[in-house]
């Protein structure tokens, strides 16, 4: 028998006559309100408010929910908008009592503890439709049951960042999502997890709205936020599928296909440093997490300059590209139309992000409310292609192991039996890197989210034991490295097992070691040189393996001291080394007499930050200088006049050579990284990498996978990673981990020399009393197959002096 409202009402009074409790005033106001819809023929629901609630309400209550199953309630709605009293467990065990009338849950997490939201994350709930706006969580990971969802809000969660891997597995059912004002900002990582919800038709990041004259006052002339902009209050942005009249024109199905929101494509925007924290339990306390953004700006300011101004029409340069530079055309020149992006998230300011996101999302109906038309699709799929690589080595579907290696097998026994008649199987397999690029191909495709190991010595972690300053692979060694310290300590490992194999003191003679290089031919030595000038050549054969208070000379050669030195550097044959620092002058060391050979003066207008032998002849090397240039010289020819220069736009961190000398790759201040051709200095490929417009973006970057890949690091930024041959993005890494609650610092970085797609990363973060850490990144395996705490408190740190 279906239990009426008004006879719902009288249980409810009696429940409470029973616990000595009076009647909820909230709670009989909202059975009214139901009995009134009842009345009109509306859908009978009731909402319930939280923050109306008191511990000592919920006892009748729950005996009010056990009733609702079989009354004429059709749905409930549970909401929490401001602060509240009600405990949080009471609050989880109202909604669980609800059970599958539960439609709408709508809650901010300034009340209720980190308890709180673990528990929903890890049991579920059975509504249809929930919003959590929640400044605790970092890492979005929900692994309990919400098969009824069709709805997730969880815009101004000011704290997320990124989701665990299979976050969203428990959402079959999922159609829209929003994420506005998050600071989610890896494309690859968030396309991996939402590829995991089937039904995901409309996503937004941001909320796009038309907006006409009166409300163009929202956005300072400028296109740029400040601290005293007037926006528009949080809660006016409509709720993800819900109906708007700003975008009108949107939805209408003659509205001009090239409309101006099709021009998100190239333009440059600073990605807002990410507050990069872990998810719900990885939160150190319950305090919330400030986050203010650093020069954020506006889309359409700088893409329609003047912002009044009629929306240009896309025209194609000559490289194909499409500009935003350009005059609408007459057909629709008599409209003045302006958009407006509210709220974004940081990942909308990545490049290409619209295209990116359609390709990668094919089921995507809807993005940041806009429509996703067939033109879009076409557009987003050569954007795609042009810009990123799917797979390594333009492999263009993903392919398992196994099924590599029995190809690898079949074509193995076909060439032993193959006669002249026949072709072979796989041609292409003629390559001795086919099938070492196809495993590659095939175990990164299903390795999102890679390996991030922070190095730890057995006996002694690096965070708490010593502070790297700057690190080296073996050159012969796959299982050698060898890190500086702040302290002018030289520490040898093998980062396989994690053990000291030499450690070297500072004496008090070493400041911070900002140069390290390896000979080649005497695999044993290695030059160290220090910001104080310190010069020194160590054979690890001769020093002890355990960190003690005795220490000797232990047979180190001393050279001249090299003022303010950033960067030390041997050359091909063990002979001759360089050193350049902070000043216009690089000098030349014999390392066999330990005399220093000449000082070259002059060689820039600014300090040189880094010189470079190249790798197989012994007497180029090239420099890199503040005063914008890259030089390439030649001890032959007496280097007064360099052999080429090249220039950027802004200060040159650092320059290198390709392994093969082929090409040099010189990284300027904010992401512009270009390679040219070695030999004579032409310009090979720019790699297009967005500009935060911040003078402190320092930018390094080094060859991977010999010269098939760069990696590039900056602050507050991923590591990315480019074809060296194409400039196109394959990858972007983000350092995360446990209580990593500031700017991330790339310090320095290498691809490893032996594996491939493995590199190490020096990260720092912006903290008093922070330490560095020397992360191991794999990207062929994945972190979900990896021991958890392998990820865990990755805790960079910044320093602002130089080197590579």
């Amino acid at each position: 028998m279906v239990i009426d409202i008004e006879s719902l009402e009288d249980r409810y009074i009696d429940f409470c006559r029973r616990h000595d409790v009076l009647p909820n005033s909230s709670i009989l106001s909202s059975l009214f309100k139901a009995e009134v819809k009842k009345s009109n023929h509306e859908p009978c629901s009731m909402e319930i408010l939280i923050d109306d609630l008191k511990d000592v309400d919920i006892a009748p209550l729950l005996d009010l929910c056990m009733n609702l199953d079989t009354s004429e309630i059709e749905a409930v709605d549970v909401r929490n908008e401001s602060s509240s009293v009600l405990n949080g467990e009471y609050a989880l065990s109202l909604m669980r009592a609800i059970n599958q009338k539960l439609r709408v849950v709508h809650l901010q997490d300034s009340s209720f503890g980190k308890d709180f939201l673990r528990d929903i994350s890890q049991r579920g709930l059975a509504c249809q439709v929930l919003t959590l706006r929640c400044s605790r969580f970092r890492k979005l990971n929900l692994m309990g049951e919400f098969m009824h969802i069709h709805t997730l809000n969880l815009d101004f969660s000011s704290s997320l960042t990124s989701f665990q891997e299979d976050c969203f597995n428990c959402m079959p059912n999922l159609m829209r999502l929003s994420m506005c004002d998050t600071q989610i900002t890896n494309l690859w990582t968030t396309v991996a997890a939402l590829s995991k919800l089937p039904s995901l038709i409309e996503l937004r990041f941001q909320y796009l709205q038309y907006c006409n004259d009166a409300v163009t006052s929202f956005i300072p002339s400028s296109g740029k936020s400040d601290d005293t902009a007037d926006f528009s209050p949080l809660d006016s942005v409509p709720f993800i599928g819900e109906p708007h009249t700003d975008t009108t024109e949107l939805t209408d199905p003659n509205f001009n296909a090239e409309d101006p929101l099709r021009n998100f494509y190239s333009f440059d925007e600073e990605v807002i440093n990410p507050d990069v924290q872990s998810m719900v339990e990885d939160s150190s306390d319950d305090s919330e997490v400030g986050f203010t953004s650093r020069h954020h700006k506006y889309w359409f300011a700088d893409v329609f300059p003047g912002w009044s101004s009629e929306v240009p029409l896309q025209n194609e340069n000559e490289d194909g590209e499409e500009s935003l530079q350009g005059a609408f055309t007459d057909r629709i020149a008599d409209v003045s139309m302006k958009y407006m992006s509210c709220h974004a998230s940081p990942i909308c300011y990545e490049k290409h992000y619209r295209e990116f996101m359609i390709a990668s999302l094919p089921n995507l109906k809807n993005l940041d409310n806009m429509p996703i038309r067939k033109i879009d699709k076409e557009r987003a799929t050569r954007i795609f292609s042009q810009y990123f690589e799917y797979l390594p080595y333009k492999w263009k579907h993903k392919e398992s192991v196994v099924s590599i290696l029995q190809k690898r097998e079949i074509k193995s026994g076909h060439n032993k039996v193959q006669s002249s008649k026949h072709r072979p199987s796989y041609p292409s397999g003629k390559s001795q890197y086919f099938y070492t690029r196809s495993l590659s191909a095939a175990k990164l495709g299903s390795s999102t989210w890679p390996i991030l190991h922070p190095l730890s010595l057995v006996g002694c972690e690096l965070d708490k034991g010593f502070h790297p300053r700057q690190f080296e692979y073996h050159p012969s060694d796959s299982s050698l490295m060898v890190f500086g310290t702040l302290d002018g300590e030289v520490v040898v490992i093998n980062h396989e097992t994690e053990h000291i194999v030499s450690y070297i003191p500072s004496l008090g003679a070493m400041n911070s070691v900002l140069g390290l290089c390896w000979l080649k031919k005497y695999p044993s030595k290695l030059i160290a040189g220090s910001d104080n000038g310190s010069l020194k050549l160590y054979d690890i054969h001769h020093i002890p393996r355990k960190v003690t208070g005795i220490h000797g000379n232990f047979g180190c050669v001393t050279f001249d001291e090299f003022d303010q030195l950033t960067s030390v550097h041997v050359n091909s044959t063990d002979e001759l080394f360089l050193a350049s620092g902070y000043s216009k002058n690089v000098a030349l060391y014999d390392i066999n007499s330990g005399k220093r050979l000449q000082v070259f003066t002059d060689m820039h207008r600014g300090h040189i930050n880094v010189v470079k032998f190249a790798n197989h002849s012994q007497s180029i090397f090239a420099t890199s200088s503040f005063d914008h240039d890259v030089k390439m010289w030649d001890l032959r020819q007496k280097p007064i006049h360099p052999c080429f220069t090249v220039s950027s736009s802004r200060g040159n961190v650092m320059v290198c050579f390709s392994p093969d000398d082929q090409y040099i790759l010189a990284s300027a201040v904010d992401n512009e990284v270009r390679q040219y051709q070695a030999v004579d200095g032409r310009l090979h490929l720019v790699f297009d990498i967005a500009p935060t417009e911040s003078s402190q973006n320092y930018t390094r970057s080094y060859y991977m996978n010999g010269r098939d890949y760069i990696i590039s690091g900056s602050c507050d930024e991923h590591i990315r990673i480019c074809c060296a041959q194409t400039g196109r993005r394959l990858r972007d890494i983000s350092l995360e981990g446990r209580n990593l609650g500031n700017s991330i610092f790339i310090q320095s970085l290498r691809g490893d020399p032996f594996r491939d797609f493995n590199m190490s990363v020096l990260a720092a973060y912006m903290q008093p009393g922070s330490k560095s850490k020397i992360v191991k990144i794999n990207l062929l395996a994945s972190s979900s197959h990896a021991n958890k705490d392998d990820s865990d408190d990755l805790r960079p740190c910044r320093f602002h002096s130089m080197g590579g």
